[in-house]
C-alpha cells in the first residue's frame, strides 16, 4: 500500500482540525455584554441541561477600560508599568506596556493577573501561602508576587488584572485595584 504524500496527509489533518473545531464551537456559548459585567443576578457560571457550561468573561472593551484606569493610576503616581488582564480561563485580552516600564513588567503583570484569577484573590495575599505550601510557586505561569486582583462576580472570578514595575507589590497591587474599580463604578 502506497503512503500518501505529504500534501495529502496535511490537507486531510487540517480538514479533519477544521471540522473538530466547527463542532467545538458550537458547544462554546460564552456571554460577553457590552458592560463588560453581567446583569445583578445573573449566576457566573450556569449549567445547562445539555451538559455545557457557560460562565462570563470580560468584553475586550471591558478589559481594555479596566487595563487603561490602572494604568491611569500608575501614571498619576509617576510609576512606569505594565498592566495585564486575563479571562476566567487565564488567557491574556489585553496588555499594556507603560512607557518606560522594565522589560521584565510585561510577563510579571501577566502572571500576577493569571495567578489572582486563578485563586479569586489578590496576589498579596496569595503571597502568605507560601508559608504552609512552599510548592505553590513551582506551578507553572503562577508568580506570588504583589499586584494581582481578581475581577469578581457574585464572588466568582470573571478576570484578573496584573500590574508590575512599581518599585512596590503594594504600589502595583493599589493600580491593579483601580482598574477593578472602573468596572464596578
Amino acid at each position: 500500500m502506497q503512503m500518501p504524500s505529504r500534501r495529502t496527509r496535511i490537507l486531510t489533518g487540517a480538514a479533519v482540525l477544521a471540522a473538530v473545531g466547527v463542532s467545538a464551537a458550537g458547544a462554546i456559548a460564552v456571554a460577553a455584554p457590552d458592560t463588560g459585567v453581567r446583569a445583578a443576578g445573573a449566576p457566573a457560571s450556569r449549567t445547562a441541561a445539555t451538559g455545557t457550561v457557560a460562565t462570563d468573561h470580560l468584553s475586550i472593551a471591558a478589559a481594555a477600560k479596566a487595563a487603561q484606569a490602572a494604568l491611569a493610576a500608575a501614571q498619576k503616581a509617576d510609576q512606569h508599568v505594565s498592566v495585564a488582564v486575563v479571562d476566567r480561563n487565564g488567557n491574556t485580552v489585553v496588555t499594556l506596556r507603560g512607557d518606560g516600564a522594565g522589560p521584565q513588567s510585561y510577563r510579571a503583570a501577566e502572571a500576577k493577573a493569571f495567578t489572582a484569577v486563578s485563586w479569586n484573590a489578590p496576589t498579596s495575599a496569595l503571597t502568605k501561602r507560601l508559608e504552609q505550601a512552599p510548592t505553590l510557586k513551582d506551578i507553572p505561569g503562577t508568580l506570588f508576587l504583589a499586584g494581582g486582583a481578581p475581577v469578581q462576580a457574585e464572588g466568582a472570578p470573571i478576570a484578573g488584572i496584573g500590574v508590575a514595575g512599581a518599585p512596590s507589590g503594594d504600589l502595583d497591587e493599589q493600580f491593579a485595584q483601580a482598574g477593578v474599580a472602573a468596572l464596578n463604578g
